[in-house]
Parts: structure tokens; sequence; C-alpha cells
């Protein structure tokens, strides 16, 4: 059966139309998500689910963050919530280190990652979002020689924790570990 070129013609622009209202569609779709909710500048959500997001596993600095996600009365752990973390990258002013993970079943997150990039006038931070179900929050972790530090708003959100809230860094053997809490 042979179709004459207008038809075929005809076909092919109403597949292309009908592509392009998908294409918009999605797009628009797309629009709603909106990144700027993050209170942190280089929040994406559309992350690599990962727990290593070092460059290389034998050059650089490298730091271990690791943590348990705790309900808001900072009593029980959450399983499953999902972490997503992101940093600007070591000698760069790009947000190029990002990762989500889930807490396991005892509510606990572990991830490695290279030594974040200082933005101008700023410590070295690792932020956050922690979300389970509807519920979600955001946090960061700033760095230094002396050790992590929380800031002021993560205290007053989180002081539920109470021996848990401060974080922990731990240096052996030239490897540095911070256990970070947090309370959603």
């Amino acid at each position: 059966m042979k179709i004459n070129f207008t038809r075929r013609r005809f076909i092919q622009s109403s597949a292309l139309a009908a592509s392009g209202i998908t294409l918009l569609s999605s797009a628009s779709t797309l629009s709603k998500m909106h990144i700027d909710d993050s209170p942190f500048e280089g929040y994406n959500p559309f992350t690599e689910e990962k727990t290593d997001l070092r460059i290389s596993k034998f050059i650089g600095n490298h730091i271990t963050v690791e943590g348990s996600i705790y309900d808001a009365k900072g009593e029980l752990p959450i399983p499953n919530a999902k972490v997503e973390v992101w940093h600007l990258s070591p000698n760069s002013g790009k947000f190029r280190h990002r990762a989500n993970f889930k807490t396991n079943s005892k509510g606990k997150y572990k991830f490695i990652t290279d030594y974040p990039n200082k933005e101008k006038g700023k410590s070295a931070r690792i932020y956050f979002k922690v979300s389970k179900g509807s519920t979600s929050y955001f946090t960061d972790l700033s760095l230094n020689i002396q050790g992590a530090n929380i800031s002021g708003k993560h205290w007053e959100e989180n002081n539920q924790l109470g021996k848990n809230l401060f974080p922990k860094k731990e240096t052996i053997l030239g490897q540095t570990v911070i256990t970070f809490n947090i309370s959603i």
C-alpha cells in the first residue's frame, strides 16, 4: 500500500506536533520542581544515588561523614530516609560533588567525599537535605582545621538530640571521620 507524499508529510507533522506537546508538558512539569526551594546554593534534586563522591580513590584529601537520622523528638532512628548531600568541589567554585542515598534499617547513613572547597568568606561546608514522606529538612555542616561545626539554626532545630547533637571529628591513620546526626 502506497501513501502519497502529502499524506506522509501530514502523518510526520502530526507525530512531531504530538512529540512537541509531550516535551512541552514535561518541561512545564520540570519547571514546577523548584530548585530555588533550597536555602543553600548548589542544590539539585536530580543527583545520582551513590555513597562515594570522591574524584579519585587514591589522590586527594578525603573525609567520611556518617551519622543517624532521628525523628522530630530525637529519640527514634528513621530507616529508609532519603539523604541528599552536595558541596563545592575541591579547587573549584562549582557544586559537582552531589549524591543521594537512603539510611539503613537502623537510620544510619555513611558516605565518603573529597574535602570541600570554601565559599568566599565561609568555612568549607557540606549541605544536606533529609526527607521522609512529606517531611524534608535542609541543614549544613561546616568544616575547619579544628573540627566540624553546626549552625545556630541547626542547634535550635535539633537540640532534642542532646548528647548526639554536636558533630564529632576523629582522624585515625590519616583518615578523617565525622559523625553528624540530624532530626526531622
